[in-house]
């Protein structure tokens, strides 16, 4: 499950780094200031969470808790409902997004919150 998350980890921190250099050279032509700001939260949150997925790989390597890979799932759910309602939202100025946002942002909080718990009740392997 560690070798999971740490390439979902790689492959959404490669993402983020196209998509940060399709909007510094591509949108910031095409889209209004506020739009370009949104897109680029997405992809710094994804980035955040990407390397997030990678740390929560090794905690899980090392500690095998469950609440290390329930984190992983969460940081998961998280990038796609905060960073892709985010990158729609940009793209397509489809209002409604905004209201799936903060449910991603909850989930990185959980995600957060599960390594927190996990490092407390785990013991090392």
């Amino acid at each position: 499950m560690s070798h999971t998350f740490f390439i979902l980890g790689a492959v959404f921190a490669l993402i983020g780094v196209a998509a940060g250099a399709f909007g510094a050279h591509t949108l910031r032509d095409m889209l209004t200031t506020h739009y370009l700001h949104v897109f680029e939260t997405g992809v710094r949150y994804q980035m955040y969470h990407a390397f997030a997925l990678i740390f929560t790989a090794w905690a899980l390597d090392k500690y095998n808790d469950t609440y290390f890979r329930f984190a992983g799932w969460v940081f998961t759910a998280g990038i796609i409902l905060f960073s892709g309602s985010l990158y729609i939202l940009a793209l397509t100025g489809t209002g409604w997004l905004g209201a799936i946002t903060p449910f991603g942002g909850v989930l990185f909080l959980a995600g957060w919150l599960l390594l927190i718990i996990g490092f407390f009740s785990s013991k090392k392997a």
